[in-house]
């Protein structure tokens, strides 16, 4: 039995198919904010979890003010000897090489292509030590007990 901390920010009822999943495993969900991820296991290992390839578009691609925000958590994560994974709920996509053949138009009508995302992808992880993971949403709790019992 472990006990999994969700992020009090999360908007209560629209993640229940994977909190449902970890209880359903036998785990604890303890609801309490979290300052870096969506899911954690403190203090070892984060999970971020996007509910799509456009949201971390946006947070690597996006507005200048967007992009130094996530490079602020990022940067906060690993000088607290955390490791951050963001989990991209998107099923096209199984790993970052995936994107290259792709664009994306964010909501502010900026359009990103996948070669772009990757490369940013690519020196978060080497610059900040995090990293990038897909599933569908259906996995996303599987995926998240899988991360979190991994960094142990």
């Amino acid at each position: 039995m472990t006990v999994i901390i969700e992020d009090s920010r999360q908007r209560k009822g629209k993640h229940e198919e994977k909190r449902q999943y970890f209880l359903d495993q036998g785990h604890i969900v303890v609801r309490q904010q979290m300052k870096w991820g969506d899911y954690g296991l403190y203090p070892s290992v984060v999970v971020d979890t996007k509910q799509d390839i456009i949201e971390i578009a946006q947070n690597l691609c996006g507005n200048i003010s967007e992009r130094n925000r996530f490079a602020e958590e990022m940067k906060g994560a690993k000088l607290a000897g955390i490791k951050l994974v963001f989990l991209i709920e998107d099923k096209r996509f199984g790993k970052v090489s995936d994107l290259y053949e792709t664009k994306m138009k964010l909501h502010s009508g900026k359009v990103v292509r996948g070669e772009q995302l990757a490369t940013a992808m690519s020196i978060c992880e080497a610059r900040y030590g995090c990293e990038f993971q897909f599933c569908s949403p259906e996995e996303a709790g599987h995926r998240i007990i899988e991360i979190l019992e991994g960094g142990k």
